[in-house]
């Protein structure tokens, strides 16, 4: 063969683009493990769901669900597929919101609704003021941050820590005393003089400490001060400290309360603390980023607000 002449390269075999409304409706579908589920959040019928997910079948040339009556399931095929498909379709999202926006920095927090309505609200005009370029959503709730999907840039969470995958850093101690409105200790009888006298009012109790090891709640609280003469099971149960918490500040009992999230009305008057003693709490606030992910600077400028007004929240609560 003559070294100088060029021989022509063997042809490189390639497979067709990927489908990607296929890929959308199989991603959606695996997420809901239901054709129907899934075109509900595609505004499509079913059948088109089925059908684009054959067409990937075919594409692929394996099965990705075993079909069922009433009922789909991923093949060990498919849950491979369905894994990476969620991050992937998640950082497309969230690229494209920002090509959309391009003069705007948008930053994305995730947080538990305690924490949002007597921490972070409060304190938000100050970031405003330092940081006017950046637009935040503030979200609510309670499970655990997807950070591909949901496009999060920032989670703040209430829990004892242990977080894996992410990089979490601990933002706040949550120790745990009573509290209840002004009037229910001055104005209205009997007094709050030591804690057996809570036996003559209601106490407030928030499903966040219920069963979870740690966590003060009101027979713990009563045990540490040696108050023996209360019923600790009395009273209503509300599915947020928040909702506990406000209902304290409505003069309708006596709730524990959190240190960060009574620190403001404590300090306007609508909450008094009115025993000194303070259980320490397993569970603290937490900020919670996904692991490895490129840092952009308007989320680093946030956690570096947040660690700022947590050192200070600290300070207070410690002079008090």
């Amino acid at each position: 063969m003559d070294p100088g002449i060029r021989q022509p390269e063997a042809p490189v075999k390639s497979r067709h683009p990927a489908p990607l409304n296929a890929l959308r409706a199989f991603e959606a579908a695996a997420r809901c493990l239901s054709f129907q589920g899934a075109a509900a959040q595609l505004f499509v019928t079913p059948a088109a769901v089925s059908h684009q997910v054959k067409h990937l079948e075919a594409y692929l040339g394996c099965k990705l669900f075993h079909r069922g009556h009433r009922s789909v399931e991923l093949t060990p095929e498919g849950a491979t597929l369905a894994a990476s498909l969620g991050e992937v379709f998640g950082q497309l999202d969230l690229a494209l919101d920002r090509a959309m926006a391009p003069t705007v920095a948008d930053l994305r927090v995730s947080t538990v609704e305690s924490f949002a309505a007597k921490w972070l609200a409060p304190r938000l005009h100050r970031f405003h003021r330092d940081h006017p370029e950046l637009r935040l959503r503030i979200e609510t709730g309670n499970e655990r941050s997807d950070f591909a999907r949901d496009g999060t840039d920032v989670a703040i969470r209430y829990g004892a820590g242990g977080y894996t995958g992410v990089d979490a850093e601990r933002l706040l101690e949550a120790p745990v005393f009573p509290v209840c409105a002004p009037t229910l200790r001055d104005d209205l009888a009997p007094p709050l003089a030591k804690p057996d006298d809570l036996r003559h009012h209601t106490l407030l109790h928030d499903e966040s400490a219920l069963g979870r090891a740690g966590v003060p709640d009101w027979p713990a609280w009563l045990k540490a001060c040696g108050a023996t003469r209360v019923d600790a099971s009395r009273g209503p149960v509300f599915a947020s400290i928040y909702l506990a918490q406000e209902a304290a500040v409505a003069g309708h009992g006596v709730a524990l309360g959190v240190a960060p999230l009574v620190e403001e009305d404590l300090q306007r008057g609508r909450l008094i603390q009115p025993f000194e003693h303070v259980l320490p709490n397993a569970y603290a606030f937490w900020i919670v980023r996904r692991t490895g992910s490129e840092r952009h600077p308007s989320a680093d400028a946030f956690c570096a607000w947040l660690r700022k007004e947590a050192s200070d929240t600290a300070a207070r609560l410690g002079r008090e």
